[in-house]
C-alpha cells in the first residue's frame, strides 16, 4: 500500500528528523495511528513495540482515505528549536513553514479588547477578566460585574457587554500551530502564502490545519512533551552516578516495585497518570503490566466517561475471557479491553465487524466523531450503523448502546496508538521517580515549566520520599540543580528575577577561587544591585553575608560601578549587626524569591490558629470513617472542573502533613464562587467520603462550606494550577 500511494517519501522524511535529533542526543518518541506500526518501529521513530498494542491497519494507512499516515513527534521541549532549525536548514525557508492556527476571540480577550477600545480603566478591564472562566459559557454574568465594581445598567457597561458578545468567536489573529510543518517539494509561496513568524528564523502559511490537509500537503508534526526534557536531565544524572551512559532502553520492563508504587498512587509529578482522576483510578484499575498503563492512560478522558464504559470496564477487569459478555464476532475488537470500547479504532472496528462497514466508512465515522459537536456529523451514520447491526441480528437495544457510547467519544476519543506511546513515558517516569527519586526531582526542577505539579509540591513529595534537599548557595550552586553527595542541590535558576547570564557568570568566577564576600562576588562576577539584591532576598547569600536582613544590608551597602571608580570612592564602614527574621518572615520570603521553602510548611506556623477552628490535618482525615463531618485548610494547589463533571469543582489543598482532595458540588461552587475561585488558604467543612481500605482507599472532602482565610498568610505567594 505504501508502494501503490508513494509514501515512502513521507516515511523516510520523518526516520531522516528522528534521526538528526538523536544524533544530538535530544530524546524524542514517535506517536499517532502510524507511528505504532511495524514500519515506523523498524525505522527507529518510535520505541513502541507494536506487538505490545493492537493497530488497527485502516487507521494506520487506507488506500479509500488516500492522505499520508499521521504521525506525531515529540521532542524535548527545551530543545525542540534546534529540530525547527535543522529543517528549515535541510529543506529551505523556500520549501517549509509551520502550520498556522485562527485565534478567535473568547470572552476575556473579547472583553479586553473592546474595553481598551471604549477606554475603560485598563486595571478594572483586568478585574473583571480575570471573573470569567471557560466553564461560564459566552455571557458576563450581572454578578461578576458587581463583584468587580461595575454597574450592570449603565450605557458604557451595556455597550460593553453587548459589543463582547458579538465579538466572541471573530477571528482575533494568526498565531504558529505548535508544530504543524509543512514541507514542499518546490517552493512553499507558488503553493500557499507564506509570512515570516513573529520569532526569528521561522516562516508560517497563512492557512490553518484543516485548509492544507484539504489541499494534501504534506505535513509532519514537530511537538513538544515536557517530560521528555525531564527524563533526558534524570537520565544524566543517573549517567553520572553509575559512572556509564545510562538511556531509557536500560530501564528493565515490568518492574515490580514500580508498578507496586503506580498502583498506590504515588505518582506525584510522573508523566499522565499525575492527575487527581488518574490517581483516583490507579487503586481501583491496579496496573500491573504495561497494556494496563496504555488502558490507564485513555479511560481517565471525558470519552470514556460519557460513554459510560468506565464501570463496566473495572467490573469486568477481574474476570477471565470466556466470561465476558461479547458477541462472538466483536471479540476481536473488544477482548483486549474487557469487552468495553475505550480507544477510537475500537470504534472503527466495531463499524467494520458488525456493520460492515468498509476501512473507509469506518475512518469517514471517526472523523465526524471529532468534529460532531461542531458540525452534528454523526447523525448521518446512526441510520447506517445501527440499521446494518440489526440486519445481523444484533437487538435494536445493543446496537443504540454501541452508537451511545461512539457519541460519547465525541471530539475527545483517545486513540490507542497514542495511548500506548504516553503509557511508554508513564512507565518510564514512574520507573526513575522509584529507583532513582532524587534524579527524578533533578529532572523535573530542571525541565520547568512543565507538568501538573509546582515545584514546591515537588520538592515536599520528594523530601516525603527520603531526598535531601538543599538551598540555594551562591558558593556551590550551579545555573541548574545538581546531585550532590546524596541530595538535590537548588539551582540559581529558581531565585526569581535573576537573569540567567549572571548566574553563569557566577558559576565561572568560582571555577578561578573561591567566593569570600559579597562584594568579591559583586567585582569577579560583575553583578548590579537588582542581582545583588534577589540573591539576598532568596537568601542565597547566606554563607557569605548571613541571614537576609545582613545579606540585604551588605549588599545595599555595594557600589555595583566600575572597579576603577570605586576605588576612588570608598568608604570603609563598620558592620551592623541586624536581627535574624523571624521563621514565618523566612518562609514568606522564600515563596517570594524561590516559589518553595526548605523550612516548615507555612500551615504548620498557622496550626495553632487553625486548631482553634477546629481543623484536622491532612495525616489525621486519612483515618477517618466515611460519613464523618470534617474541617481542613491548607494552600490551593489545583483547582479543576472537567466538562463531564457537570459542574462540579475538584479541589486541592495541602498542609504540612499532605494533601487533601476536596469536592464541590456544582450548587456550592455556584453559591460560594468567590472563597471557591479567590483563596490562596482555602478552609472546607464538609464530610468525608471514604472508599475502600489502606492503599487502595479514595479519599475525598465533600465541601458545604468554604470560607477565605488567605488574609492569614500575611502576603505569601502561592500559585495554584486551575483549570488545566
Amino acid at each position: 500500500v505504501i508502494a501503490e500511494l508513494k509514501y515512502e517519501a513521507y516515511f523516510l522524511t520523518v526516520a531522516d528528523i528522528v534521526a538528526w535529533a538523536r544524533s544530538k542526543e535530544i530524546l524524542c518518541q514517535g506517536r499517532g495511528s502510524a507511528a505504532n506500526s511495524i514500519v515506523c518501529y523498524c525505522l527507529h521513530v518510535t520505541e513502541v513495540d507494536p506487538r505490545r498494542a493492537t493497530l488497527l491497519f485502516g487507521r494506520f494507512i487506507s488506500v479509500e482515505r488516500n492522505e499520508p499516515p499521521d504521525i506525531d513527534i515529540d521532542f524535548e521541549h527545551q530543545r525542540r528549536e534546534e529540530v525547527i532549525q535543522y529543517i528549515y536548514g535541510k529543506y529551505g525557508r523556500h520549501r517549509a513553514a509551520l502550520t498556522a492556527v485562527v485565534i478567535s476571540y473568547r470572552p476575556r480577550s473579547a472583553l479586553r479588547d473592546v474595553g481598551r477600545a471604549l477606554g475603560i480603566d485598563l486595571q478594572r478591564i483586568d478585574v473583571l477578566s480575570k471573573t470569567q472562566h471557560w466553564f461560564d459559557g459566552r455571557g458576563i454574568a450581572p454578578e461578576r460585574l458587581r463583584e468587580s465594581g461595575f454597574d450592570p445598567g449603565s450605557p458604557i457597561v451595556e455597550l460593553w457587554m453587548e459589543l463582547t458578545a458579538q465579538l466572541i468567536g471573530f477571528p482575533r489573529h494568526l498565531s504558529q500551530h505548535p508544530g504543524g510543518f509543512v514541507i514542499a517539494r518546490g517552493r512553499m509561496a507558488e503553493l500557499v502564502p507564506v509570512e515570516n513568524a513573529s520569532m526569528k528564523d521561522r516562516s508560517v502559511i497563512q492557512w490553518d490545519k484543516d485548509d492544507l490537509d484539504a489541499l494534501g500537503l504534506l505535513k509532519v508534526d514537530i511537538l513538544a512533551i515536557g517530560m521528555l526534557s525531564a527524563i533526558r536531565r534524570s537520565l544524566d544524572c543517573i549517567s553520572a552516578r553509575l559512572g556509564r551512559r545510562f538511556e531509557m532502553q536500560d530501564i528493565p520492563d515490568d518492574d515490580t516495585p514500580t508498578y507496586d508504587m503506580i498502583c498506590k498512587a504515588d505518582t506525584v509529578g510522573v508523566f499522565q497518570i499525575e492527575s487527581r482522576a488518574q490517581m483516583s483510578m490507579l487503586p481501583r484499575l491496579k496496573p500491573r503490566r504495561y497494556y494496563d498503563l496504555v488502558v490507564e492512560v485513555a479511560i481517565v478522558r471525558p470519552g470514556p466517561i460519557q460513554g459510560g464504559m468506565v464501570h463496566p470496564y473495572l467490573r469486568n477487569r477481574t474476570l477471565p475471557d470466556s466470561e465476558i459478555d461479547c458477541p462472538e464476532e466483536l471479540k476481536p475488537a473488544l477482548l483486549r479491553t474487557k469487552g468495553v470500547p475505550i480507544f477510537q479504532e475500537q470504534v472503527m472496528q466495531i463499524a467494520m465487524l458488525a456493520a460492515d462497514f468498509s476501512a473507509g466508512e469506518a475512518d469517514a465515522l471517526r472523523r465526524a466523531m471529532a468534529a460532531w459537536k461542531r458540525r452534528g456529523g454523526l447523525s448521518p451514520f446512526h441510520k447506517r450503523l445501527v440499521g446494518r447491526m440489526v440486519e445481523k441480528g444484533y437487538t435494536l437495544e445493543y446496537a443504540e448502546r454501541i452508537f451511545k457510547q461512539i457519541q460519547g467519544f465525541g471530539e475527545y476519543g483517545f486513540p490507542e496508538s497514542h495511548a500506548a506511546g504516553f503509557a511508554l513515558l508513564a512507565y518510564v517516569s514512574s520507573w526513575i521517580k522509584c529507583h532513582h527519586p532524587d534524579a527524578f526531582l533533578c529532572g523535573l526542577l530542571n525541565a520547568q515549566p512543565m507538568g501538573f505539579y509546582a515545584p514546591a509540591q515537588l520538592v515536599r513529595d520528594a523530601r516525603d520520599h527520603g531526598v535531601e534537599v538543599r538551598p540555594v548557595d551562591v558558593r556551590i550552586s550551579g545555573w541548574e540543580s545538581a546531585l550532590e553527595e546524596g541530595a538535590v542541590r537548588l539551582g540559581l535558576d529558581r531565585v526569581k528575577g535573576l537573569a540567567k547570564d549572571a548566574g553563569e557568570r557566577i558559576v565561572a568566577v568560582r571555577a578561578g577561587a573561591p567566593l569570600t564576600t559579597v562584594e568579591d562576588l559583586a567585582q569577579r562576577a560583575r553583578l548590579d544591585a537588582h542581582a545583588l539584591a534577589v540573591l539576598a532576598e532568596a537568601d542565597a547569600l547566606h554563607g557569605l553575608a548571613g541571614h537576609r536582613h545582613q545579606a540585604a544590608w551588605a549588599v545595599a551597602g555595594i557600589d555595583t560601578r566600575p572597579t576603577e571608580m570605586l576605588r576612588a570612592t570608598r568608604l570603609d564602614e563598620a558592620p551592623v549587626v541586624l536581627d535574624a527574621p523571624s521563621e514565618g518572615q523566612e518562609t514568606l520570603a522564600d515563596y517570594r524569591a524561590l516559589g518553595l521553602s526548605l523550612k516548615r510548611h507555612p500551615l504548620a506556623l498557622l496550626r495553632p490558629h487553625l486548631a482553634a477552628l477546629k481543623v484536622e490535618t491532612a495525616a489525621r482525615l486519612r483515618s477517618f470513617p466515611n460519613g464523618r463531618l470534617a474541617r481542613a485548610s491548607g494552600l490551593v494547589t489545583h483547582r479543576q472542573r472537567p466538562e463531564t463533571a457537570k459542574g462540579t469543582v475538584f479541589v486541592t489543598i495541602e498542609d504540612e502533613t499532605g494533601a487533601v482532595n476536596v469536592i464541590v458540588w456544582a450548587r456550592v461552587a455556584e453559591t460560594q464562587r468567590k472563597p471557591l475561585l479567590g483563596s490562596t488558604l482555602l478552609t472546607v467543612y464538609g464530610q468525608w467520603q471514604r472508599q475502600g481500605e489502606g492503599d487502595e482507599a479514595v479519599m475525598h472532602l465533600v465541601a458545604s462550606r468554604l470560607v477565605d482565610h488567605t488574609p492569614l498568610l500575611s502576603g505569601l505567594v502561592s500559585r495554584s494550577r486551575d483549570f488545566r
